[in-house]
């Protein structure tokens, strides 16, 4: 970053206060652990790597470069771990509480949820990030188009198994008619 530190970087905190129309570089890696993701069924395999820059546009605060990292999903059918490398280019934009309409009434435009509220005045670098992550992971991750996830039954992976559990039981509601010819 040049001449105006703006980034505490044990804290992870940008003093919107301090982002000016000149724009300042980040280049910065973040623990796992300081992200965060690991309780919300998605694990980072290792440290997060940002470059990017923070910069005031029309009075606004935008947060934005690319992230890079390594994330780890379970398979929405078989559970078994997905990697996936992950790099992708954000541009957040923040607004001091200030700038949000005080009247719960007032309509908010489309651009108005572009925007997030940086609380206390301060922008948390973890969070946005964490936020990039949690946007980017797909809603239900298969580890393959055919996966044949798990066995009702059993519980068996079917995909490494070949259990015989749907051959040899008979809905009981259907039995009466095995017996029909």
């Amino acid at each position: 970053m040049d001449g105006n530190r703006c980034l505490d970087s044990e804290l992870m905190i940008i003093e919107l206060e301090n982002i000016g129309v000149r724009a300042n570089a980040i280049d910065e890696t973040i623990a796992a652990a300081d992200i965060g993701l690991d309780t919300l069924g998605a694990r980072l395999t290792g440290p997060v790597r940002f470059r990017g820059e923070t910069v005031r546009v029309d009075g606004k605060a935008h947060l934005r470069g690319t992230l890079q990292v390594g994330v780890t999903v379970d398979c929405s059918r078989c559970l078994e771990p997905i990697e996936r490398p992950t790099e992708l280019f954000f541009d957040a934009i923040f607004v001091s509480s200030d700038m949000m309409p005080e009247d719960a009434d007032t309509a908010l435009t489309d651009s108005d949820l572009d925007e997030s509220v940086a609380e206390g005045g301060v922008i948390d670098v973890a969070d946005a990030l964490r936020e990039q992550i949690l946007l980017d992971l797909p809603d239900h991750p298969v580890c393959r188009e055919i996966c044949k996830g798990l066995c009702p039954k059993c519980g068996g992976n079917r995909n490494l198994i070949d259990c015989k559990c749907e051959e040899n039981e008979i809905d009981p509601r259907w039995a009466a008619l095995k017996d029909l010819k």
